[in-house]
């Protein structure tokens, strides 16, 4: 079978940026406070008129603007977000008849911050499997839509979206491409979750009242599980790969806390030149954070032809994921 490689990569954020500074007048919060804690000056917010699809359309066409590649040469649309733009039809639905996939087929993968980790996965074995040639997996999400800004984790999060499309690999390629991924969920994490809107608690005057179709989540739980579980199923795949961490060329985390992932590099023993943290313009866009990170870290000359790139992503529910490729171009 082949292997799989990412052979174009797309993104888009929209133009607002909302600053620690405006934020300071909605909360009882700082610059000051809020740089020490996660490291995040800025993010994007979407105007009233962007909905998550359209965010993931205009990643999906500079990823595939950059491979010189046509729509109705797709076959596969995976669109990993927890904000679509309903419960229904999908966001792969909106995204393929928005960019014109006329031959695809796809869905939508919900795995909060490791959503894109695990649809690149997804992805892959699909190309791997012979079942797709060129799949298209984006992250992305409007986090502002579920971020209640009268409470302080509102500091934490910003919109964006990020694609990148999924090739057969060749000998031309030297042997670039997917290497091995390593996940598990932990099913005791599901109380950082939006309360209601599901078929558990619909929607209802109540719900609305007592603000429960916002985003809640224990701060310091989540912080202190994140915290071991990037650098320990960072460590289990490195450790199956026969791998140290001097053979990564750069570790692209999820960008929820600076803090966070400086810990768990320092626990594999990763420098800091060869961690990608880009979170202080984004914040969190949950799964939209490793894509804007890797075009950001090839943008820097950080990330570059033949480089074993770890990424790694702990999210709600629990999620947990590591993955290691080899960089194709």
């Amino acid at each position: 079978m082949p292997n799989a490689k990412i052979s174009a990569l797309g993104c888009y954020t929209p133009p607002r940026v909302l600053t620690n500074q405006d934020l300071e007048k909605l909360i009882d919060t700082s610059d000051e406070l809020i740089m020490e804690h996660t490291g995040i000056r800025e993010r994007h917010i979407a105007g009233p008129e962007m909905a998550t699809s359209d965010m993931v359309i205009e990643a999906a066409r500079r990823a595939l603007a950059q491979r010189g590649v046509d729509a109705t040469e797709i076959d596969a649309i995976l669109v990993c977000t927890v904000t679509p733009d309903h419960l229904f039809p999908s966001t792969a639905c909106l995204v393929q008849h928005g960019i014109g996939a006329k031959s695809a087929w796809g869905f939508d993968l919900i795995a909060a911050c490791c959503g894109f980790l695990y649809g690149l996965t997804v992805g892959s074995n699909l190309v791997m499997a012979g079942t797709s040639r060129k799949a298209l997996v984006i992250g992305s999400d409007t986090m502002s839509r579920i971020t209640d800004y009268e409470r302080t984790n509102c500091v934490l999060f910003g919109d964006g979206a990020g694609a990148m499309l999924i090739e057969p690999a060749g000998e031309e390629d030297g042997g670039a491409g997917f290497i091995d991924f390593l996940g598990e969920i932990d099913g005791s994490g599901a109380d950082f979750k939006m309360p209601a809107g599901g078929s558990r608690r619909p929607a209802s005057h109540e719900t609305v009242d007592q603000r429960l179709h916002y985003l809640h989540q224990d701060g310091p739980r989540v912080f202190k599980y994140a915290s071991s579980k990037m650098h320990e199923v960072c460590r289990q795949l490195l450790e199956r790969n026969h791998l140290s961490a001097e053979d990564v060329g750069i570790m692209i985390p999820h960008q929820a806390s600076k803090r966070i992932i400086t810990a768990a590099a320092e626990e594999l023993g990763i420098a800091p030149e060869r961690v990608m943290i880009n979170l202080e313009s984004y914040g969190n866009t949950t799964a939209g954070t490793l894509p804007l990170a890797t075009r950001d870290a090839i943008s820097a000359g950080r990330l570059k032809k033949g480089d074993i790139v770890l990424f790694a992503a702990v999210g709600a529910g629990y999620t947990v994921g590591a993955a290691l490729w080899r960089w194709a171009y």
